[in-house]
């Protein structure tokens, strides 16, 4: 029959059949699956008479035929089509509404870059210098974090043990204002920001309560 609702807009959203067309006016919210409340005009397709607004929820029986009553009146066609148009709507209305929820839910998760054909190529040649650790060193120091050569090298070489079954762990102890956080976040700016987590609080028993894999890298 060609029915379709249209989503060009997310503030209006339009469902047409042979005889009917129904705005959604305002969208729908995507929260509360319980409830389809919304703001709907309804219009004969080819007619002079003027449309009928009205403000329910789909999910509501009691609202929904008072308001198919009230529009059949108005508009003079059988309570039945009018039935039909509503539910319709109602089924696209959902699954847009499904698809926006996981679009949403998708544009969440980290992006995690991939590498180039080039990219791979260059990065197995590098790690197969002969001088790696020293052209390491000098590239996490041209990242920004001068000094520091030896505690930065030994922390950027655990934080990649990340990538192991049991990876190595590493405490910074210091002075008050000796620079170990600096340390910990210039090095962690190394690590692609998708596969580090920040915690800044815990409480003494905290790591008591987190999974086996609660920290693992979410990378493969």
């Amino acid at each position: 029959m060609g029915d379709k609702l249209q989503t060009d807009t997310t503030d209006q959203l339009f469902y047409n059949n042979e005889l009917l067309q129904l705005t959604v006016l305002g969208g729908i919210k995507l929260e509360g699956l319980d409830r389809m409340r919304v703001t709907i005009k309804i219009q004969e397709q080819q007619s002079s008479r003027p449309p009928v607004r009205h403000n329910l929820d789909l999910y509501n029986d009691t609202q929904l035929e008072k308001f198919i009553r009230k529009v059949a009146q108005k508009l003079e066609i059988g309570t039945n089509i009018i039935a039909a148009s509503l539910s319709e709507l109602t089924e696209e209305l959902e699954k847009y509404r499904l698809r926006c929820i996981k679009e949403k839910e998708e544009n969440l998760k980290p992006k995690v870059r991939r590498l180039t054909k080039v990219e791979q190529e260059e990065a197995v040649t590098f790690l197969k210098s002969k001088d790696l650790l020293q052209q390491t060193n000098e590239l996490i120091g041209a990242s920004g974090l001068i000094g520091e050569e030896l505690n930065r090298l030994l922390m950027y070489l655990i934080f990649t043990t990340r990538k192991l079954e049991n990876p190595l762990h590493i405490i910074s102890l210091g002075s008050s204002g000796t620079g170990k956080t600096y340390l910990q976040e210039k090095v962690s700016q190394c690590i692609p920001p998708e596969e580090v987590v920040n915690i800044t609080t815990l409480s003494d028993n905290a790591f008591y309560y987190f999974g086996k894999t609660d920290l693992k890298s979410i990378a493969s």
